[in-house]
This record gives C-alpha cells, structure tokens and sequence, in this order.
C-alpha cells in the first residue's frame, strides 16, 4: 500500500466527520438560539430548522425567526417602559407648572392694561 493509499484513508473518514458535525451545529443553531432569547416557539424553530437543512428552503427563515424579538405580554409592561413612562410624566406635570404660571402672568398683564 503506497503512503498517499494510507493518508486518503484517514483523510476521508476525518472529512466525513467533520461533515456530519458541520451538519448537526447547523441543523441545531437556530433552535439554541431561540432557547436562549427565549422565543415564545422554540421547538418549532427547531424544527423548521431540520426540515429546512434537508430541503435547503426553509433554513435561513429559521435562522431569522430566530431572532426576532420576543413580543411582551399585554398588560406587564417592561422595565424599560416603565420607567420611560414615569420619565415622561415628570415632563408633562413640570410643563403643566409653567403652563399655569405663564396663564397667571398673562391674566395679571391683562388687568394691569385695563386698570
């Protein structure tokens, strides 16, 4: 047996190896991803994912889905929204404030001109 018959043989099967693992991350991916951005349908990007990887259509939206963001549930606002509104409140009670007190300065004005 020639030395280059002796590489091939173990060159191949490493390959095929490597293949099959390449195959299985991808096949994977999408559904680790929606796991860990805890996607409210994660078996189902899984599965998308597969069907995808063995037709090579459906894949890519897989790996989009994905990512999409995670919708919240009406009624529980986030953190961040929270705390936005009650930002947004401060400014609209402190322009109420000067809103009253320029009307106070504008009717004190108007009765300074007629008196």
């Amino acid at each position: 047996m020639n030395p280059l018959d002796l590489i091939a043989l173990i060159f191949i099967p490493v390959m095929i190896i490597f293949a099959a693992a390449g195959i299985v991350f991808l096949g994977s991916l999408p559904g680790k991803i929606a796991r860990k951005r805890q996607h409210p349908w994660p078996d189902a990007v899984n599965a998308a994912s597969w069907i995808g990887l063995a037709t090579g259509v459906l894949w890519p939206f897989a790996f989009v889905w994905a990512f999409l963001p995670v919708p919240v549930s009406q009624g529980q606002p986030d953190a961040e929204t929270a705390s936005d509104a009650t930002g947004l409140q401060e400014k609209v009670d402190a322009l109420e404030a000067e809103l009253a007190q320029l009307k106070a300065l504008d009717q004190d004005e108007e009765s300074e001109e007629t008196a």
